[in-house]
This record gives structure tokens, sequence and C-alpha cells, in this order.
């Protein structure tokens, strides 16, 4: 116990990465949030905002976690193309096809089920809350899901190139832009994003050790990139430097979550479009998911990147 608690102190010991597969993840990391339908949670843009009605706006944000890394643009701007989002006047196509989202009959009931919160049923490509739904189904069972090949899952709604290349245009503006990180905070979410599928391990500072606890993975990641930040969340939060309430989340930022700011209990990287990487807790995995900001739990969020305390 006293050499763990020394080396929870020290924070000593972190995984060796070869250098050609770590520079290839900082480039990743770089041009990552720039790529048209990257944004899994993204910001909505002003013109979002003004273009898509609301309560469309929040069906599509709603219903793209039906598909791992769907953004909610991709369907926002199959929605626009399709019916200007529900604002045609009939919803009826030459070719028959209906409702918001324009599914033929035969193919919304290849992916009508289950019946979403808020659909009709039996389930009708007519209601919004039913065809927005499949639609993301329909994406996510033709190469959409975790991003394997969106141009093609987007291709099978309408079997055209040019209609793939509008949705994504559309898409990407209805994406805030978000701020490229400096590249030592890109360094550090690529250390991040290497480690994943290492078992966590409380106290533990990296694979020669078993794996990683939470702080001992966020601390890891700065050394790689040449900061030196504390070995312990609560410390982490205190190091900051803190971000005001609401900024603008960057990859390379630490989010912190427990009961108060004096009680943190739990860190993660942000690795952007609402995504971070976490060592979760004993029996789990190093993992990326969703950043989790909105919770009661969540405390606040430092960039070490931008204090810059090179070893």
């Amino acid at each position: 116990m006293s050499s763990l608690i020394t080396k929870t102190l020290s924070g000593i010991g972190c995984a060796v990465l070869a250098l050609p597969l770590l520079a290839a993840l900082i480039i990743a990391t770089l041009i990552g949030s720039i790529l048209p339908g990257s944004s899994v949670s993204a910001t909505p843009s002003k013109h979002a905002l003004t273009d898509i009605p609301p309560h469309m706006l929040a069906l599509y944000q709603r219903a793209a976690p039906e598909c791992p890394s769907l953004s909610w643009t991709i369907l926002a701007a199959i929605g626009k193309i399709e019916t200007d989002h529900g604002r045609h006047p009939t919803m009826l196509s030459s070719a028959g096809a209906v409702g918001p989202m324009q599914f033929l009959p035969s193919t919304f009931k290849a992916y009508a089920h289950p019946v979403p919160p808020g659909g009709k049923n039996p389930p009708t490509p007519w209601d919004p809350v039913d065809a927005v739904h499949a639609a993301a189904r329909l994406l996510c069972a033709n190469g959409a899901k975790n991003g394997r090949n969106l141009r093609r899952a987007i291709w099978h709604y309408n079997h055209s190139d040019a209609y793939v290349d509008e949705v994504l245009k559309i898409a990407s503006a209805y994406a805030a832009s978000s701020p490229a990180p400096n590249s030592a905070a890109a360094r550090a979410a690529a250390f991040a994003r290497t480690q994943l599928g290492t078992p966590y391990v409380w106290g533990g500072d990296g694979p020669s050790e078993g794996g990683f606890d939470c702080s001992g993975l966020t601390q890891a990641a700065y050394r790689a990139a040449g900061i030196t930040i504390p070995r312990v969340a609560q410390d982490q939060y205190h190091h900051g430097p803190r971000l005001p309430k609401h900024a603008q989340l960057m990859p390379g930022d630490l989010l912190f979550f427990g009961t108060g700011p004096g009680s943190i209990t739990h860190v993660s990287l942000y690795t952007g479009n609402g995504q971070a990487i976490d060592a979760p807790y004993t029996g789990a995995v190093v993992r990326e998911g969703p950043a989790r900001t909105r919770t009661p739990s969540f405390q606040g969020a430092t960039r070490p990147a931008m204090r810059g305390d090179a070893r």
C-alpha cells in the first residue's frame, strides 16, 4: 500500500508509444473536427438555429444516438433536402415517397421498429418522430455505424453521388465550427486514444502496471505532451487553468465530475464532438463515449495545454 501511495503522489511511470502511430493520431485529432459528419454532438450553428424548426432540431438530436457516431447534422441535412424539415405542402413525391423524411412505405416498414418514444403505434412514415428514427436506423444499417462508411449510408438513402455531396455540405453548415486544439492538447488526446481498451486499475499509471485509473490516464496523456499535471483528480482540477462555465470545449480539455468542486471523484479527457476518453471503474477498460457535461455531477473543465508547464 505504501508503494502505491507513493506512486499515486509522484505519478511515476507511463506507457511508451511508438512515435509513428502517435504522430498519425495527432494529425487525426487536429483535423477530425473539420470532416463533414464528424460532429456527433455538434453544437448547432446560427444557421441551423434559424433554419431548423426547434421541434425538428430536438428530434434530430434525440434520434441520432440510434446509430453510434451518427451526427444529428446528417439527419437534419436529409430532412432539409427531402421536405425542408416538414415544411413541404404535401410531403408526397411522384415516386410514392411520403412524410417528412420521404420514405417509401415498404422501406419504412423495415426500419420502423421498435416504436421510438413519442412515436405513433403503429408507426407511420408521416409521423416526424417515427420517420426521423427510421432514417437513423436506415443509415446505421448501411454504413453509418461508428462512421464506417458514411457516404455509402447516405447513398443508400438516395442513390446519387450529388445527393451525398449535398447532404454533407448542408450537415457541415449546420454544425458550429470548433477551434482546433494546439499541438500539446492534440498529443494528449492522441495518447489517450491509443490507450483505448486498456484495463482500469485503481492507482494504475499504465499498461506496465496492468492499466490506468482515471487520473493516471490523464496525467500520462499530458506527460506524453510534455506537460506536467498532478496525479490525483482533485489536484488536477485545482491545477487548472479552469474554464468559465459554458466555455466551448476543445480536444485535450479535462472534464471533472463529483458532488462538488471540493469533492472531485472522476476525470476524463475531451476528444471533440461531444466525446471524451476515460478510465471509468474496476472491471471496465479505457473507453471513448459521450462527454456527459450536462449531467449533475459535472463540475467543470480545465485546459492544461494553455498553462504549458513543459517538463
